[in-house]
């Protein structure tokens, strides 16, 4: 049976101090008095991939950076705007 090496947390006047240890010390040696926690996961965003043309990348790529946004937040509301004009019509 392995041997329990648990050691005593120190108590830390800080933040730093608290980073500066665990820089040099490892959690697992403290395992057994960390409290045991429940909680659950429910995520609900998804991510779907599509391919795109090199070409569309590059365009796409600047446009978002000329407007200071992410490449798909450009992408998705282009998307909307289109998908609104096709729904009425």
């Amino acid at each position: 049976m392995a041997e329990n090496n648990s050691k005593q947390l120190p108590k830390f006047e800080s933040l730093d101090e608290l980073v500066d240890y665990f820089d040099n010390h490892d959690l697992g040696d403290h395992f057994e008095e960390m409290p045991e926690v429940d909680f659950e996961i429910n995520i609900q965003a998804k991510t779907h991939l599509f391919t795109l043309e090199d070409e569309l990348v590059d365009a796409l790529s600047k446009v978002a950076r000329k407007q200071h946004i992410a490449s798909a937040k450009l992408i998705n509301s282009w998307l909307k705007e289109k998908l609104a004009e096709e729904a009425v019509s």
